[in-house]
C-alpha cells in the first residue's frame, strides 16, 4: 500500500489519463485509449473529442456506434470483437425474437437497412407489439445483434444499422486482465467497483476482478476504498484552473463515487432523473456550472460566482466548439 493519496492527487492522474490535461490528436486513438466514447448523443462524441485536442476529419465514419458496456459508444471496429467479450452468452430474448433477428439480418443482406421498411415487410407477419418490441426506437433485437458482434449503427449519426463482423473470438477470462489494465491506464486511480461499473459486470462477472493479479499496481486506501492505479513515473502535469466536459464524459460518469469531481449539492443539476448527464465546467478538476449550445449560441451558466475572465474563458471556449462543429453536428 502507498502512501495516502489526496483527492487533488486523484484528480490530478484522472485528468492526465483522460486527457483533460494533455491532448490526443487522433479520434481513434482517443477511442482505444479511453475503451469508447461515450454517444447517447453523438455530439458528446464530438464534443469530448474536441475537448481532448482530437481532430474531428471523417469522425462520423472513422468510429463504429454501438452498444458495448452498457451503453452506446463510439469504438474503433478492430477493437470491438475485444470489448465485446466482456459480456459474453448466446441469444437473451425469446426464439420468436431469435426468428425475427434472423430475418433482420436477411433483409440487410439484400440491402435493406431502415426500420421503417422493415415494419411494413413484418406486418402480416407479426402483430404490432411484436414488431414495436422487435424493432423498437431504443434498440429491440438490433441491441441483441449488437452485442453478439453482427450488427451496428452505420454511422455515428445514423439511425438504422448495418452488418459488422465483430464477433468475439476470446473468452472472457482472456480478455478480462487486458482490459483491466487498459481501464486503469486511462482512468486510474480507481477501485474494482468502478471497473465493474464501467465494463457493465453483472454480479456473477464482478467477482471475477478480484481473482486478477493486483500485485503490478501500486494502490493507496481513500475514503475507506482501495483504490489502483499504474505508477509509470510520467509527469500528470497540473489540473487545469478551466475545463470543458461533453455530456456523459467519462471524467463524470465512469465511476461509482463521483464526490472527487461532482460535488453532491450539484448532482441533481448535472445528472438528470432520466439519467442523462449535461455538459458541465469544472473549475480546478470539480464540477462548477454548465454549458451548451442553443439556437448555435453558447450557453454558460457557474453554480456560484466566479471571475469575469473565467465566464469569458468557458464562452470563447464554447464558441470555438460551435465552430469546429458547424458542419458535424
Amino acid at each position: 500500500m502507498t502512501p495516502q493519496m489526496t483527492t487533488e492527487d486523484l484528480i490530478r492522474r484522472r485528468m492526465h489519463g483522460l486527457y483533460l490535461s494533455r491532448q490526443c490528436e487522433d479520434i481513434v486513438g482517443l477511442s482505444r485509449e479511453l475503451l469508447g466514447l461515450h454517444c447517447w448523443f453523438h455530439r458528446n462524441v464530438a464534443f469530448s473529442a474536441l475537448i481532448r485536442g482530437a481532430d474531428l476529419a471523417g469522425w462520423k465514419h472513422a468510429l463504429t456506434k454501438t452498444w458495448i458496456h452498457h451503453a452506446l459508444h463510439g469504438v474503433a471496429l478492430d477493437d470491438l470483437p475485444t470489448l465485446l467479450a466482456l459480456n459474453p452468452g448466446g441469444w437473451r430474448w425469446s426464439e420468436l425474437y431469435r426468428e425475427i433477428a434472423d430475418k433482420v439480418v436477411g433483409l440487410m443482406e439484400d440491402g435493406i437497412y431502415s426500420r421503417a421498411e422493415m415494419r411494413r415487410i413484418f406486418a402480416d407477419e407479426y402483430d404490432k407489439q411484436t414488431i414495436d418490441r422487435a424493432l423498437s426506437p431504443w434498440g429491440g433485437v438490433f441491441c441483441e445483434l449488437a452485442r453478439l458482434g453482427q450488427v451496428a449503427f452505420r454511422d455515428m449519426t445514423s439511425r438504422d444499422f448495418d452488418l459488422v463482423d465483430a464477433e468475439p473470438t476470446q473468452t472472457f477470462d482472456e480478455v478480462l486482465p487486458g482490459l483491466f489494465r487498459r481501464f486503469l491506464s486511462a482512468y486510474g486511480p480507481a477501485t474494482l467497483t468502478d471497473a465493474a461499473w464501467f465494463f457493465g459486470l453483472q454480479k456473477e462477472r464482478k467477482k471475477e476482478l478480484s481473482t486478477l493479479d493486483m500485485d503490478e499496481y501500486s494502490r493507496f486506501e481513500h475514503h475507506k476504498g482501495v483504490y489502483y492505479y499504474i505508477d509509470d513515473r510520467a509527469d500528470m502535469g497540473d489540473i487545469p484552473e478551466l475545463t470543458l466536459l461533453s455530456g456523459f464524459d467519462p471524467f463524470i460518469v465512469s465511476y461509482v463515487d463521483r464526490s472527487a469531481v461532482l460535488p453532491p449539492e450539484y448532482k441533481k443539476t448535472v445528472i438528470m432523473s432520466s439519467g442523462i448527464c449535461l455538459p458541465t465546467i469544472a473549475i480546478n478538476g470539480q464540477v462548477a456550472g454548465l454549458w451548451n449550445i442553443r439556437k448555435n449560441a453558447p450557453v454558460v451558466e457557474f453554480f456560484t460566482p466566479q471571475p469575469e475572465r473565467l465566464k469569458n474563458a468557458a464562452l470563447e471556449r464554447v464558441e470555438l466548439i460551435i465552430e469546429q462543429t458547424r458542419n458535424d453536428c
